[in-house]
């Protein structure tokens, strides 16, 4: 099997645990998929984010397609090492992706819904980091890249960060920050945002409201 077949099997693999997994657990749980990107106006920062995701999807088909037609790759991040690289952190980000979402429970939403209530997880692997799904989609991404390392990879990693920094400083920690209040600052004091010590509150900051 070559490195870019690899590299497509995992990222189908990622697709099936993180969404259709993860929303039929959530179905016979609850009865609700969890969706609520829906929601968002257009031109909205979480509209943007759906968008951004939805590039990224496309960057991600292209740098398959391209690679298997002999797109070369680039040379300073093409390596069996780097490789290897790779395929360890896709490996730790497509099952963890999985964890973190099973461990929000029944609060398991993607998207925000303002009127919704649901409880503060702060258990599991959330003790450890604030977003540890989007910390887990990023090792992914990050993972697939070094396997297939073109321009289409690359792309698609770069505008996955900046979706989830959006969508996590404008949408989901403001929204977090009205809902919870003092409990969310809190737990966001004390726990990094995407790496564990790392993007944690101080006691007079506060989150990005969206416009």
């Amino acid at each position: 099997m070559s490195i870019a077949v690899a590299a497509l099997t995992l990222w189908i693999l990622w697709l099936l645990l993180a969404f259709g997994v993860r929303i039929a657990v959530s179905l016979r749980r609850t009865g609700d998929a969890g969706l609520r990107m829906g929601t968002a106006p257009p031109g909205s920062a979480q509209w943007w984010g759906k968008t951004l995701f939805a590039l990224v999807a496309l960057a991600a088909c292209a740098a398959f397609i391209a690679d298997l037609a002999g797109l070369p790759r680039i040379g300073l991040l093409h390596h069996p090492a780097l490789q290897a690289v790779g395929v360890v952190l896709a490996l730790i980000g497509i099952p963890g992706t999985l964890i973190a979402q099973l461990a929000m429970g029944d609060s398991w939403r993607i998207g925000v819904d303002e009127t919704e209530r649901t409880p503060l997880v702060t258990t599991g692997v959330f003790r450890y980091v604030r977003n540890p799904i989007f910390t887990a989609m990023l090792l992914t991404a990050a993972g697939l890249a070094l396997m297939v390392p073109n321009v289409f990879s690359l792309a698609g990693t770069a505008i996955l960060l900046g979706a989830i920094e959006l969508l996590v400083r404008v949408v989901e920690e403001p929204y977090l920050q009205r809902a919870h209040g003092t409990d969310f600052h809190r737990y966001a004091a004390q726990v990094g945002r995407f790496i564990p010590g790392i993007g944690r509150l101080t006691p007079t900051s506060r989150t990005t409201h969206p416009h």
